[in-house]
């Protein structure tokens, strides 16, 4: 028996992004932000959906520009922090001791300590409410040496955090359970045989 709760946005999990951006005189900034995700895989692309009230918000707005970058575990405390201040009252890097990076590519700086970076343009914006999404073409992604084999990422070693919304928890990712693409043709020959 399942229990109607309503219009929910239960998606689980939701990935914790921190989203950075320069405002209009330069300064870095970083936000946290729980709504975003792949949204196209030619040409790659990223969606992230903030409200208008968000410092980020304007930075967006104005330099079409933004980098998404995934922290490990390691860094729980500071992408919380980052989503708990305006970088509108606050200097979240000099209080989180982390290195903004300038973008070659863009005017965004990634943050040199975590292990995954998307350098992305701003391709399309689409008011959807109380949010405002953003459709970031990836323009390069950079990943931590240590962390890749043969030029793919190790999840295992990246150990990106994600969020709960309901509970407002943060866990890491489990154990490999299977193989995509491979467990489904178990299906396949059960049917046939």
């Amino acid at each position: 028996m399942k229990k109607s709760l309503g219009p929910k946005t239960l998606v689980y999990p939701t990935p914790v992004l921190v989203v950075c951006t320069y405002d209009n005189e330069g300064n870095p900034n970083a936000m946290t932000a729980a709504w975003g995700g792949i949204c196209c895989s030619s040409p790659p692309c990223v969606a992230i959906s903030l409200r208008k009230a968000t410092y980020t918000h304007g930075n967006l707005m104005s330099k079409k520009a933004f980098t998404i970058n995934i922290p490990s575990e390691k860094y729980v405390r500071e992408a919380d922090y980052f989503g708990m201040v305006s970088g509108k009252n606050e200097d979240k890097f000099a209080k989180t001791g982390l290195t903004p990076v300038k973008s070659d590519i863009l005017d965004a700086p990634y943050i040199s300590e975590f292990p995954v970076n998307l350098e992305c343009k701003i391709i399309q914006v689409i008011e959807l409410g109380l949010h405002t999404q953003f459709i970031g073409e990836v323009m390069d992604a950079k990943i931590d040496d240590t962390i890749q084999e043969k030029g793919e990422p190790i999840i295992e070693q990246i150990k990106p955090l994600i969020f709960a919304l309901d509970s407002r928890n943060y866990y890491g990712i489990g154990k490999q359970i299977g193989q995509a693409y491979s467990l489904g043709n178990e299906i396949g020959k059960e049917v046939n045989s």
